[in-house]
């Protein structure tokens, strides 16, 4: 074989194996391009990611309590847990610290991190036993979260699972950092977001027995009207001097005076209380004064930033 065509069989294995990688590496880079920015939390945080984060603190031999409020105790740990690590020491999780706190866990382990991941599981709906079993509940769980995300769905919570559990914002979503849609975005078209309340400002969202999010992140408390009267069984989220409703859930998914983030779950929607019919009806109050929703929901329909509640109108949403 001469030089020139030995040079152009090399030439061809060499453009046929750098295709193949080519067209390898977008699939091996896809998931991790996809995954969500970790969050960075530091002392007067509360809700489920700090929770996570105790039980993993936990996990790593530090006694605190996993009570999901980022306090003194929390923040002394983690400053002695960066020392350890030999990272840089500022008391907060951030991305480099969640790094190493983080451990895969998977079917039949038994352990605090094994709680944190049940934790986060929690805020996509899974309603498990924060227990720190590893069973087939929470596998099957990790299973379901993974193939909605696209991430390889072999139930073992590894460091990409676990950014896209605690990076993630679960529920409505709509693509702002903060708020999420009361419901899935598949549930209905957006047209449902605009339409009047029947004698008040409110709106009535036409759906049945599927879960209904937080809006936005603060303190939710019970509604517990009765199965036959007013808001029936329902959630008022508190945030900055804002009431947030929700009413006709047929079940909670959240505790009485529990913080919750945006997008998690705080009940399944329902028929309960005074109700004609299968709803979820959505009020936002100031001071005791409602405020039309119409433009808050269309603005998280639509992935952008919600007009503040105080400049939402009290008449002209109702016929």
């Amino acid at each position: 074989m001469n030089a020139t065509r030995r040079g152009s069989l090399l030439a061809t294995v060499v453009a046929t194996f750098a295709m193949i990688f080519t067209l390898l590496l977008p699939a091996q880079s896809a998931s991790a391009a996809t995954l969500p920015a970790w969050p960075n939390m530091t002392q007067g945080t509360s809700g489920p990611n700090v929770t996570s984060a105790q039980y993993l603190l936990r996990y790593h031999g530090y006694n605190i309590s996993a009570d999901g409020n980022f306090g003194p105790g929390t923040a002394d740990a983690v400053r002695q847990f960066q020392t350890a690590k030999g990272i840089g020491v500022d008391g907060q999780i951030g991305p480099q610290t969640w790094s190493k706190l983080i451990v895969s866990v998977q079917r039949y382990n038994n352990n605090e991190a094994v709680k944190g991941a049940q934790v986060q599981l929690n805020r996509y709906g899974y309603n498990l036993t924060v227990d720190g079993d590893f069973g087939g509940g929470t596998h099957n769980a990790a299973v379901a979260f993974q193939t909605a995300q696209g991430l390889e769905n072999n139930g073992i919570i590894g460091p990409m699972t676990w950014q896209a559990l605690v990076g993630g914002t679960p529920g409505g979503g709509g693509g702002t950092p903060g708020f999420s849609l009361p419901l899935a975005k598949s549930a209905l078209p957006r047209g449902e977001y605009d339409d009047p309340h029947h004698d008040y400002p409110a709106i009535d969202l036409p759906v049945n027995n599927v879960p209904a999010y937080a809006m936005v992140s603060g303190t939710a408390y019970r509604i517990n009207d009765g199965a036959t009267t007013g808001c029936g069984y329902g959630v008022k989220i508190f945030k900055d001097g804002v009431e947030y409703q929700y009413c006709h859930f047929s079940g909670w998914s959240v505790s009485d005076g529990q913080a919750v983030t945006a997008g998690q779950q705080l009940g399944t929607t329902g028929n309960t209380g005074n109700s004609t019919g299968p709803h979820l009806h959505i009020a936002i109050k100031i001071n005791g004064v409602k405020r039309c929703p119409q433009n808050f929901l269309l603005a998280l329909y639509d992935g952008v930033t919600p007009p503040a509640p105080t400049s939402l109108p009290t008449t002209g949403c109702f016929y």
